[in-house]
């Protein structure tokens, strides 16, 4: 696939996720962010399974285990924590760490070279979330920031071992999105069955929520995001994440009411700069290599990169 289908593709799944912080807020019951997480992950993993009939062999069912810790065990959970003790734009914008811990992780793992570009777009996109943040409405909690950073790097590692390991060659990305939703879910389960339970009230809001997060924001999103790591340059998906803040402010003054300021819309500008430019890093003259179907994790680790 040429490189902008891709790129645009790969942005809608960030796009989708700056729509969870409206939805946890207007529409799902409080109090429950590991059911959400549960409801998002499990049903979207299983019917991606299902649709796809694929199930992973040999040592992909541990590396399935922990990418889905990292990119939905816990991430979904920080994430609707973050969401409810944090409002929308607040909650995004710390996405805007997030590709500083890939630049530098992927230096680390994969070995990819920090281009002065890569480099420039990381910072300018961290300082323009860190405007949305630090402006002059934003109601900071302490440990709704912690849960937003956890979160953020959570997703980080899992990007970089998503496109250190790559995905089996003869797997497609329903079924690779499907694995890790699933042990996402399965993760989540116990936690969330001993912790929250279920809440005593879910209403018809509350379904239209749970469904809106599992697709557009579970199964859609996530195959569209992990086909997109794979093939893209590191830095560009870790700053395509960025759109989450952008879509989640713009829904959190239209929808919600939130105050915007001048510094505030300085950021997000600043936040777009950040985007296009790490749209331009060199496409790789190679990439990661997919392990066989039956590689084991050591094989995946000790692969020539």
């Amino acid at each position: 696939m040429n490189r902008l289908p891709l790129v645009l593709l790969t942005a809608l799944a960030p796009a989708a996720w700056g729509t969870t912080y409206l939805v946890t807020t207007e529409l799902l019951p409080a109090g429950h962010p590991l059911f959400a997480g549960l409801l998002r992950s499990l049903p979207a993993g299983f019917l991606a399974v299902l649709i796809s009939r694929r199930l992973p062999r040999g040592g992909w069912w541990g590396k399935s285990f922990i990418l889905g810790a990292l990119n939905i065990g816990a991430f979904f959970p920080l994430l609707f924590l973050a969401a409810e003790r944090l409002p929308g734009g607040v909650a995004a914008a710390v996405a805007g760490a997030q590709p500083l811990i890939v630049l530098v992780l992927g230096a680390l793992v994969l070995q990819e070279r920090i281009r002065p570009l890569a480099a420039a777009a990381a910072v300018v996109g961290a300082g323009g979330v860190a405007l949305v943040v630090l402006g002059p409405a934003a109601e900071l909690d302490l440990w709704g920031i912690l849960a937003a950073v956890g979160g953020v790097t959570a997703t980080g590692a899992g990007m970089i071992l998503t496109k250190r390991w790559g995905r089996p060659v003869d797997v497609g990305p329903v079924a690779y999105a499907g694995w890790q939703l699933s042990a996402g879910g399965l993760l989540l389960l116990p936690s969330t069955l001993i912790v929250e339970g279920v809440p005593q009230t879910i209403d018809g809001s509350a379904v239209l929520g749970y469904l809106w997060l599992g697709t557009a924001g579970g199964i859609i999103a996530y195959t569209l995001w992990f086909r997109g790591v794979q093939q893209l340059p590191v830095i560009a998906p870790g700053l395509l994440a960025l759109l989450s803040p952008i879509v989640a402010t713009t829904l959190g003054v239209v929808v919600a009411g939130e105050r915007f300021n001048h510094l505030q819309a300085i950021g997000l500008v600043l936040t777009l700069v950040a985007l296009v430019l790490g749209q331009l890093a060199p496409w790789p003259n190679r990439r990661t290599a997919a392990p066989t179907p039956h590689a084991t994790a050591a094989d995946a680790l000790t692969a020539p990169r």
